[in-house]
């Protein structure tokens, strides 16, 4: 599912970032403001941001070789790690270079915006407007594909704690397009009221800046990711419950947990069985772990690896705690 709500938000960010850039970029062409060809390059990059992660969703499904014994899953995490080095750089660095080179030209004698007196000066405001609105249901898609995943958690937890890429990528991405278009419309509307590119060199450095920062938050997301993360909190409870509701276990002993892609989950874990059981009933009991375990998170593609062991922290060797409950009393 998180795959699919992705994969529609992607489309149709990609569907809005294409038309946007080539509307942007004309703009430009027609006034030479500096704030267009910033938001030109940034959705131009955004565009290829979404082909990336389209790639890496695809490649992410390829099976399991006796080389990647554990699938491509985590291809997911590595294109989105490359989306936030193209967005930094490609889109941030250009931003503020593009914004340094227009304050130098205003301190430099040629301050008076381009095209301010031409009868093209209205063309970035009615490109900049139409864009918000398609950035503006852009960034709604995004966020009906994530509420389901979202839960009752907020924005922020959610795009902390989110083990596929692609929403958090969109969501951000989109958020920081809507704020850049706000920072552009400021910078040319005050180009054209004052007749001084000042302005325009002002709203793209913040164009700039908001794009460095937002790659920034994404790179230190996707990184985190490709270290390997362990499974959430409830994830954890739910499977530690199903694996110590088995007959046959004690308790577990110790549990561990890293997801092999969004949607692939490792889990090992040490489990105290009775000193009593026979072979055929050991390999019982973690059958029924292993069953258990995956009902218990039928979301997730679980890679179950269990060894059994005796219990040595001072609890009776093979008695159950309720069981052990019921024999004291």
């Amino acid at each position: 599912m998180s795959t699919e709500g992705g994969t529609k938000a992607i489309v149709a960010a990609l569907g809005a970032n294409l038309g946007i850039a080539i509307t942007k970029l004309l703009a430009f062409l027609l006034t030479g403001m500096s704030s267009m060809l910033a938001e030109a390059i940034h959705s131009f990059a955004d565009s290829g941001n979404q082909v990336l992660l389209l790639i890496g969703g695809k490649r992410a499904r390829r099976d399991a070789t006796p080389e990647h014994p554990f699938g491509y899953g985590r291809e997911r995490y590595i294109y989105g790690f490359i989306v936030s080095i193209v967005l930094f750089s490609v889109g941030g660095l250009f931003a503020l270079y593009e914004a340094y080179h227009k304050w130098h030209e205003s301190h430099t004698g040629h301050g008076e915006s381009p095209g301010v007196h031409q009868a093209w000066w209205w063309v970035p405001l009615l490109v900049l407007v139409v864009a918000i609105g398609l950035e503006s249901m852009s960034f709604r898609t995004a966020i009906r594909e994530s509420n389901p995943q979202r839960g009752s958690a907020s924005w922020v937890q959610f795009i902390r704690g989110a083990k596929a890429p692609e929403l958090p990528v969109i969501l951000l991405e989109d958020f920081a397009a809507l704020i850049g278009l706000v920072f552009a419309l400021f910078g040319v509307l005050l180009a054209v009221l004052t007749e001084n590119a000042v302005w325009d060199a002002i709203g793209t450095g913040l164009i700039g800046a908001l794009l460095v920062s937002v790659a920034v938050v994404l790179a230190i997301e996707m990184k985190s990711l490709l270290l390997g993360e362990s499974a959430a909190p409830s994830t954890v409870r739910a499977i530690t419950q199903a694996i110590e509701a088995s007959a046959g276990v004690d308790r577990i002993i110790h549990l561990k947990t890293l997801h092999l892609g969004p949607e692939e989950l490792l889990v090992a874990a040490k489990i105290a069985i009775s000193g009593a059981d026979r072979g055929a009933q050991i390999a019982a009991t973690i059958d029924d772990c292993e069953r258990r375990a995956r009902d218990a998170v039928p979301e997730l593609d679980l890679v179950v690896y269990l060894e059994p062991d005796l219990d040595r922290a001072g609890r009776p060797t093979g008695a159950h705690p309720r069981r052990h409950a019921d024999e004291v009393q």
